[in-house]
């Protein structure tokens, strides 16, 4: 009898102990989650995955929307490890001005750069541009599609052209430079396609129904391009979907008329740095993370609860979108003040 008191005392502490570590370990992710900034598969693709600067120096990478914002950045800290680039976006002038702080931040030569100008929405030019970069460099290891244009509008008072506008420059401008490039990489049997989204890809948001609706356009196309893909293991196909990041995407963005810009911008200090973001992307890329959710919270509360809990997602956009409106309306940036009453300027 005494044995097994003995034995019964023994696994009750064993449990015990068990049931305190797993304690300790939900705890402890908790305790991440409140701080985290990205998904846990790229926060630790950042933390224990392979080296951007090995993976990433030596490739040919191709930037849209590369004259400012997270693009602007992206040239910068590709600069830096060694990766050879091309910028494009439509302002030659600031492509030169990225181009020349490029070559200051790091060892890359003139020819290691190459400026070429780019109209998303001529998409009768981008089978020249291909064949430029690759004249220029033979071939193209990463393509980069960043550019495009956010939206701050309600539907109700939103021209139907700007609508026409955000799909035809983020979604099929988007698809047409990927055409032309992806036949390459096929060939070549590798290559990564990176496309930026937004949280507003997988969730709704108020003012930016064109912009949501444009970004679900391209998940919706890179998933199933992905699939198709399936044959050739050596090219990734990725889409980034930041929340909230400094950049210029709000000055830039439309409005309810195409000729009518964004009158006030508001405060952009509370959003997650341009270069975070971008350190990020770089991590995603080197360990061809196929999604990545970048977010300071609590932007990334709402991609978890959006993927698994939808019916509470519901409620809780709808409470939070209200609150985006009331800002719009109060000339603030839309994406502050969620938890406390804002100071009008």
């Amino acid at each position: 009898m005494c044995q097994l008191s003995e034995l019964l005392l023994m696994d009750t502490s064993i449990g015990c102990i068990l049931l305190m570590v797993a304690v300790v370990y939900v705890v402890l992710q908790v305790f991440r989650f409140i701080f985290a900034d990205a998904d846990f598969t790229l926060l630790w693709a950042a933390s224990f995955g392979k080296n951007p600067e090995s993976q990433l120096r030596g490739q040919v990478v191709w930037i849209t929307g590369a004259s400012s914002g997270i693009g602007e950045e992206l040239a910068y800290q590709l600069a830096q490890i060694g990766a050879q680039l091309v910028l494009s976006a439509r302002r030659e002038n600031e492509l030169e001005r990225v181009k020349l702080e490029c070559l200051g931040r790091s060892r890359l030569q003139e020819e290691d750069i190459l400026v070429l100008p780019l109209d998303l929405l001529d998409r009768k030019s981008h089978e020249a541009k291909t064949a430029a970069v690759l004249k220029h460099f033979g071939k193209i290891d990463v393509l980069i599609n960043n550019g495009g244009r956010s939206q701050r509008s309600l539907c109700l008072e939103t021209n139907m052209e700007v609508y026409q506008a955000l799909m035809e420059l983020n979604f099929l401008g988007t698809v047409s430079i990927t055409k032309h490039v992806l036949p390459h990489m096929v060939q070549r049997g590798m290559g990564t396609v990176t496309t930026v989204s937004s949280v507003v890809g997988i969730a709704g948001a108020p003012l930016a129904t064109g912009y949501a609706a444009s970004k679900h356009a391209l998940q919706g196309f890179f998933n199933s391009l992905r699939i198709e893909l399936a044959d050739s293991p050596g090219i990734t196909i990725s889409t980034i979907c930041p929340g909230p990041v400094q950049s210029q995407i709000v000055q830039n963005a439309f409005t309810e008329k195409l000729s009518k810009s964004l009158s006030q911008t508001g405060d952009q200090q509370h959003k997650m740095t341009t270069p975070r973001c971008v350190q990020l992307i770089l991590c995603g890329l080197a360990n061809r993370v196929k999604e990545m959710w970048i977010g300071q919270q609590p932007f990334l509360l709402f991609f978890y609860v959006w993927q698994y809990t939808p019916t509470l997602a519901w409620f809780v956009t709808g409470v939070l979108g209200q609150k985006r409106i009331q800002n719009f309306k109060a000339g603030l940036d839309a994406d502050t003040a969620y938890f406390t009453k804002p100071k009008v300027p």
